[in-house]
């Protein structure tokens, strides 16, 4: 998922000559390049990857939690040690630590070797994703060079999610799984060799770092997420599952007491005092609790029941990304300011739950044509109401917060994810466990029982985001809302009418 973060340029000048922007611009673009592909890639290459390590379904779900835990968990620490220490200095440090933890991954030997380097992608991620956009920004404070450098940066997050897709299906249809991690080597050589020669440190300031705060929520929500994937495999009323949700309970209270009280906290509470903003939020994670679901089962159901190719299965998601990017740009462009942000948001969402609702009808006997209507809706809908639900978390946001409302939104998405894949797993082992027995058909039909209740759960969460912006977002016209919308609150819709492609 390409993260959102603030587009706050810091204090100086950008003097670099023409070409060498376009040669940073080149490199941002690069980095948000591989940042999109090892989203889309590694959901293509799941089967390979259990096949080879030899996951259990439930514990397969760890390949992407583990990179969105820690990405989600450590981002605004990377968007603050940017600030302190300087942009150029994390920006490289965040690329090296996630092209050495992607060569890590791709000599993964066993299974708990790969959920360490994904891990320590997510952290390479967090560090490189805030400083990335904001140097971009820094380069190019011109309206129009401005506007160029963000629809190239746009045209990466679009196409990045589809070129994973296909490249995905490549790599590990014609060499190995591991070469889906493998890619981002080379390319991170290449970024850090120029990024080096090419980009202008910006200045330091004095302040502290909310380490206390990254690491209780991100531990809080990985002690969550182990409980329900403990669940799935060995009950609800194991003691280690019941002691795993005990002790994210106490951290996640632990993280809340900590940011009251911090002098400069890792996420300022002030936030969560609008109600509509408030309710984006939670808005946001009930959303990404059902997507992530959606496509980490469907990816196993087109390969292990259908028996795709995973070149096929890339290609296959193509219609949702199609339809996800011209929805958003039909919003952006004129629905959001014609009818308002809420019933945009309202209706997109609905059409979401729809084509979340088709998917519970799927069977062993299935083709593809019953996956493109709840495809083509799932995507429809998302790119309708996307935009308008990132407006209304950033809209009314102090300058001084932009940095930490920006990052809390990617924060929601990527924690919510993981949150809700880790559910849908526990949903799917309880159902699978039932319906398996000793053959191969018997194995696609447990599969299959087990993905139609993870659907029928994400269902309900894509249903529960309709409920809340219905209940709790205020019914603002377009105009009202817009005038309460910063101009970098703006200028970041142009960034972000994908970011939910991954």
């Amino acid at each position: 998922m390409p993260p959102i973060v603030a587009l706050v340029a810091p204090p100086g000048r950008a003097t670099q000559r023409p070409a060498r922007r376009g040669l940073v611009l080149a490199i941002i673009l690069a980095v948000q390049l591989m940042v999109v592909l090892d989203a889309t890639i590694v959901n293509i290459a799941l089967p390979g990857i259990a096949a080879a390590l030899h996951f259990s379904p439930a514990n397969l779900s760890w390949v992407i939690t583990a990179y969105t835990l820690a990405f989600g968990g450590f981002l605004l620490l990377g968007a603050r040690a940017g600030d302190l220490l300087g942009r150029r200095r994390v920006f490289i440090a965040g690329i090296a630590v996630f092209t050495i933890a992607s060569f890590l991954g791709g000599i993964a030997p066993w299974s708990g070797w790969l959920l360490a380097a994904r891990a320590l992608q997510g952290v390479g991620g967090a560090l490189a994703a805030p400083s990335a956009l904001a140097l971009l920004m820094t380069m190019f404070r011109d309206g129009q060079e401005r506007v160029r450098a963000i629809g190239w940066y746009t045209a990466v997050s679009i196409g990045g999610g589809a070129i994973g897709l296909i490249l995905g299906g490549l790599l590990t249809q014609w060499a190995s799984w591991r070469w889906v991690l493998f890619v981002n080597v080379p390319i991170g050589i290449v970024v850090i060799v120029l990024a080096r020669r090419l980009l202008t440190e910006t200045p330091g300031r004095n302040g502290h770092f909310d380490v206390r705060g990254a690491l209780t929520s991100t531990m809080g929500v990985t002690a969550l997420a182990y409980g329900f994937v403990r669940a799935a495999t060995s009950g609800w009323g194991d003691m280690i599952t019941m002691a795993a949700f005990a002790v994210g309970a106490v951290l996640l209270v632990t993280f809340v007491l900590l940011e009251r009280r911090a002098s400069e906290p890792i996420t300022p509470l002030r936030l969560f005092a609008d109600r509509s903003r408030s309710a984006s939020y939670v808005a946001r994670l009930f959303l990404t609790a059902g997507m992530f679901g959606m496509f980490f089962f469907l990816t196993q159901f087109l390969q292990d029941v259908l028996h795709y190719s995973p070149l096929t299965t890339g290609l296959a998601f193509l219609p949702f990304t199609v339809a996800l990017f011209a929805m958003s740009q039909l919003s952006a462009r004129g629905l959001v300011h014609r009818f308002g942000a809420k019933p945009i948001m309202v209706v997109g969402f609905s059409v979401s739950t729809l084509g979340m609702l088709l998917l519970t009808q799927l069977s062993a006997s299935s083709d593809y044509v019953s996956l493109l209507a709840p495809l083509m809706l799932f995507g429809a809908g998302n790119g309708l109401a996307f935009v308008p639900l990132t407006s209304t978390s950033l809209s009314g946001v102090r300058q001084e917060d932009a940095g930490a409302a920006s990052g809390l939104v990617n924060v929601m998405q990527q924690l919510g994810g993981a949150l809700g894949l880790a559910v849908l797993v526990s949903v799917f082992g309880t159902a699978a466990r039932g319906a398996a027995v000793q053959s191969v058909v018997a194995a696609q039909r447990a599969f299959v029982a087990g993905a139609d209740h993870a659907f029928i759960a994400g269902t309900l969460f894509v249903a529960a985001t309709v409920v809340v912006l219905v209940v709790a977002i205020r019914g603002r016209r377009a105009g009202a809302r817009a005038a309460a919308v910063p101009s970098w609150v703006r200028e970041l819709d142009a960034t972000t009418t994908t970011a939910m492609e991954a």
